[in-house]
């Protein structure tokens, strides 16, 4: 009985991947013959302030390029400090309320998010609309997903590793610099990457901090620097869905960011699994 239990447990699973490939399979498909009129070689060697795309989407893809990685360059720190204070430092109930914290702060609509930056940056700080203010707020987004998945690697490390480190002689600070940290870098990995397919997709908090729709071009400084983005670009030209050519536009913007998505997975992907790799021979 249990054999059969565990061959239909097989069989549901491997039928539930098979339907997760295919359904990814016929999104990439369904963009990319949707998006086809409007593929060619201009669609990223040139760039145009304005707008519908029909210059090419260059600063776009730039301007999405540049508040990922300030989202990153802001979140990572704050969530190897997070991930260490839960996991190393705080006792019990302090980590259960950190860890409670992190949870509801994950739950926040990303509007709200986009509000509080707008309150924050654009208008006590007086920096207006600006991409290092998309990307703070792009990065406190993301840093609950960064620091859960670095806290549940840091658990997962085997306590022989601690154990050997703390019989060197070494103390704690010393044991999180040299045992925890470099052994939990894939969580920090895989974190990034959910970070980044969540931070590159996001509108609302961009849209009130950072972009514009046209009339921007590469940043020159912190305040009244917006720029263009390839998430609210696909937004405003979805309003305009009924135009045929403005309905390409929309499609082959769609295809470009997905595809920076997964150009960021595949990157990544050598670390995690040399990371992986360590974890089950450890």
């Amino acid at each position: 009985m249990r054999r059969l239990v565990d061959r239909i447990f097989r069989l549901a699973t491997g039928a539930c991947a098979i339907g997760a490939c295919l359904l990814i399979a016929g999104i990439v498909v369904t963009l990319i013959v949707l998006a086809w009129p409007a593929l060619d070689m201009t669609l990223l060697t040139t760039s145009s302030p304005a707008g519908f795309g029909s210059a090419g989407i260059g600063y776009q893809v730039v301007g999405t390029l540049l508040l990922v990685s300030t989202a990153l360059l802001v979140s990572a720190p704050l969530a190897v400090a997070l991930a260490l204070a839960q996991s190393v430092y705080l006792g019990p109930r302090a980590a259960r309320a950190l860890s409670l914290g992190l949870y509801t702060a994950n739950a926040v609509p990303s509007i709200v998010l986009g509000i509080v930056g707008l309150i924050v940056f654009a208008k006590l700080l007086g920096w207006g609309k600006s991409w290092l203010a998309g990307g703070v707020i792009l990065g406190l987004m993301i840093l609950p997903t960064l620091t859960v998945s670095l806290v549940t690697r840091i658990k997962a490390l085997p306590r022989r590793y601690l154990d050997s480190a703390a019989g060197l002689g070494l103390n704690r600070s010393q044991i999180v610099r040299s045992v925890v940290l470099p052994q939990a870098r894939g969580g920090l990995v895989v974190g990034g990457l959910l970070g980044i397919a969540r931070a590159a997709g996001e509108t609302a908090p961009i849209m009130f901090t950072a972009v514009v729709f046209a009339g921007a071009t590469l940043p020159r400084g912190v305040r009244d620097s917006p720029i263009l983005a390839l998430p609210y670009h696909i937004f405003v030209l979805a309003q305009d869905s009924y135009n045929p050519q403005t309905n390409a536009f929309m499609w082959s913007a769609a295809l470009v960011l997905l595809t920076l998505v997964f150009l960021a997975s595949l990157v990544a992907l050598p670390a995690r699994l040399k990371s992986t790799e360590e974890a089950r021979h450890g």
